[in-house]
């Protein structure tokens, strides 16, 4: 039945606390949704999240603190603690409002949307722990609450919540593909052993020595292998006895790293795909559910006020227009460019047919590519010469050339579209900020330096040398020519993947800062102060790194050897930093290697399961939304042109791309969510 359609005000005051995919199941009288609009206002929400980035980041300014230039032992100063009580008091204003944050959700929902217990419980042991803190003078041992910090990040993002649960139902398949890799591993590990036994003659040991003398040392080195940073290393003094001994490698390499690695990535896509697929049509059903439900409200309010007030013309609506209003407001706003300026000359009007036409586009990404090849074919004569050496002379006048084109490029530009014209291009406001930004540069090297001559004198008048200057103007240059990419089809299309990763994964990234954050401080404490300098190294503060390493001798690859010494967990940053080496698996073993050894061989079960965790899990589950997010524009873009790409970004949400496997719930299901709704009577 078709209601009586209420004004818009009205409609759009009554329904926009709906319009996010939040559920409806919530307090709705007037003071409830007051502080339900309250809790999800903007300023709110910033709040909340910058309390919880403050929360975190006092982990970098906590003892161990990470207010150091270095974070090497040999050159690394005595970094500056925070006095007792600093940020203590910080970290409590920060659980009061957490506190607040928790009454607010529970004075709401908490009874169907939230369990409030977790939140509750997290939120006591933090006081409890800041307690004992602050009772013992800041000299604890160990600040248990650092681990629980994370959960604040997690509860304020149900994408984040979502995303956890679709790790754990995807486990058993990983568990299993996990299971076939450590099969694959032992029986390898069994028969590299079987292959590379001890011999009589010592010039045949030298695999047997290196990589396959201990049980542990063969499943480590095979284990490393398998991400294949000892690639070939660890083969080479076989391989070089008799090349047949490469088969046993590279079967190892081809079936675990090539086959069940690669298995294992599209396990985690599948799986992950198929969750947010279903994680998506929950929202939908959501947001349609409360569509509805103010549909239904209102049209219940519209028909009493035109009974009351006897409209003569009353328009009307139906559900189906209703919903597809809201669905229009889900789209973001495509932004329309301006209408060109008139000009009454007929000598302007031509040149502005010029100027704005594309190929004034194509001539200045030429221009640009022209000074940076200018630039790379100096930099490759000058490579040998010393900053004393150089002259700038050349690279100046070339410079000043090219500037002065783009000062007319934008120019003419702003002739041609106008000013609001001009700035409606995102690409016009990245390349007007580095033209102007250029010239004040330029400006500021000849009233420092006065005109340019051969053989300028590089000395500092200033602040910065000339060199330097002239350096940043390059990098600037440089820089400038990413102009080129909207301009490129595929490249558009790579470069709007891009900016929607960090659009629509901030909760994918907020798993990892929550993952980095709880190994991190694990890391710590096991690990701090473990790996020292040698003493008689120590005293050698003074000595170059140079004159350090000859001085002492290790085995070759070992991190004393690499000197990576700055990657420690001696504080929260270095922690995080030597977390990332590990993720990138680049010569992970011989961090593994070193803490094992200036520790204990357990020490290794924290290198591999943070390997698993980061490398295996997140980046394979990273590599899934690249592919689902690119594929879905790919899909799109084929007939599109180069202009058509950036609409399609406005379009590339999580909900759209799953649109077209998305299933709207029926009538019968709304009605039948909407009536067990536990504070809306629709009578």
């Amino acid at each position: 039945m078709e209601r009586p359609a209420p004004p818009w005000g009205a409609l759009l005051s009554q329904c926009r606390w709906w319009e996010r995919y939040r559920s409806i199941n919530h307090r709705v009288d007037a003071s409830s949704l007051r502080m339900y609009r309250w809790y999800y206002s903007r300023i709110c929400q910033w709040g909340l999240g910058l309390t919880i980035a403050m929360v975190l980041l006092l982990a970098f300014v906590e003892r161990p603190s990470s207010l150091s230039i270095s974070s090497d032992p040999w050159l690394r100063s005595p970094p500056w603690e925070p006095p007792c009580g600093l940020t203590e008091s910080i970290e409590m204003v920060c659980l009061i409002i957490f506190s607040f944050d928790l009454a607010s959700i529970c004075l709401n929902h908490c009874h169907i949307l939230f369990r409030p217990q977790s939140y509750l419980i997290v939120i006591s042991f933090s006081i409890i722990d800041w307690v004992l803190s602050v009772s013992m003078v800041c000299d604890e041992k160990l600040r248990i609450r650092r681990l629980l910090r994370p959960f604040f990040l997690l509860q304020n993002s149900s994408l984040m919540k979502k995303t956890l649960k679709c790790i754990k139902r995807t486990l058993p398949e990983i568990a299993s593909v996990i299971l076939l890799l450590a099969l694959h591993l032992c029986l390898f590990t069994m028969i590299g052993m079987l292959l590379f036994a001890k011999t009589e003659d010592p010039k045949k040991n030298e695999e047997w020595r290196l990589h396959f003398r201990t049980m542990p040392d063969s499943l480590t080195s095979l284990l490393v292998l398998l991400t294949t940073a000892n690639n070939p290393d660890v083969m080479i003094p076989a391989y070089s006895l008799n090349r047949a001994y490469s088969i046993f490698f590279v079967a190892f390499s081809v079936i675990g790293t090539y086959c069940l690695m690669n298995l294992l990535t599209a396990i985690i896509y599948n799986q992950f795909r198929g969750y947010l697929l279903m994680s998506v049509q929950t929202s939908i059903i959501r947001r349609r559910l409360g569509i509805r439900a103010a549909f239904q409200v209102l049209t219940c309010k519209g028909a009493q006020q035109a009974e009351a007030q006897q409209y003569a013309d009353v328009g009307y609506m139906d559900r189906e227009q209703f919903r597809k209003i809201f669905d229009e407001l889900d789209k973001d706003r495509i932004k329309e460019h301006p209408p060109l300026p008139q000009y009454n000359s007929p000598v302007l009007q031509r040149l502005q047919v010029v100027f704005s036409h594309y190929y004034l586009t194509i001539l200045g990404n030429a221009v640009a590519l022209a000074n940076v090849m200018c630039i790379c074919t100096i930099l490759v004569l000058n490579s040998e010469k010393s900053i004393a050496e150089r002259d700038n002379y050349i690279m100046e006048i070339i410079n000043l050339c090219f500037i002065l084109y783009y000062m007319f490029e934008m120019c003419v530009k702003i002739f041609a579209f106008g000013w609001r014209g001009y700035l409606s291009y995102r690409n016009n406001i990245f390349d007007g900020f580095l033209t102007i930004l250029l010239l004040v540069l330029q400006i500021t090297i000849y009233v420092t330096y006065r005109l340019p001559y051969s053989h300028w004198n590089p000395s500092s008048h200033g602040v910065m040398s000339l060199w330097e200057m002239v350096r940043l103007v390059n990098m600037l240059i440089v820089f400038r020519f990413l102009r080129i990419i909207p301009d490129i089809k595929l490249m558009a299309l790579v470069a709007s993947t891009l900016l929607d990763l960090l659009k629509n994964l901030r909760a994918f990234a907020g798993i990892l800062v929550v993952v980095y954050y709880v190994y991190a401080v694990f890391g710590i404490w096991l690990f701090e102060g473990a790996i020292k300098p040698p003493p008689e190294i120590s005293v050698l503060s003074n000595t170059t790194m140079e004159n350090i390493t000859s001085n002492f001798s290790m085995e070759c690859g070992t991190y004393e050897q690499l000197g990576y010494w700055p990657n420690n967990f001696d504080d929260f940053a270095a922690a995080i930093i030597l977390l990332y080496d590990v993720m990138i698996v680049n010569n992970w073993q011989a961090f593994m290697d070193a803490y094992s050894r200036y520790t204990t061989e357990w020490a290794k079960i924290y290198f591999v399961s943070w390997w698993l965790t980061s490398s295996v899990m997140w980046v394979n589950l990273f590599v899934a939304l690249i592919l689902e997010n690119f594929i879905y524009k790919w899909d799109r873009s084929h007939s599109c042109s180069v202009t058509d790409v950036e609409k399609i970004r406005y379009e590339s949400s999580v909900q759209l791309i799953f649109k077209e496997q998305i299933q709207e719930p029926t009538e019968e299901e709304l009605l039948c969510q909407l009536h067990q709704h536990p504070h809306l009577d629709l009578h």
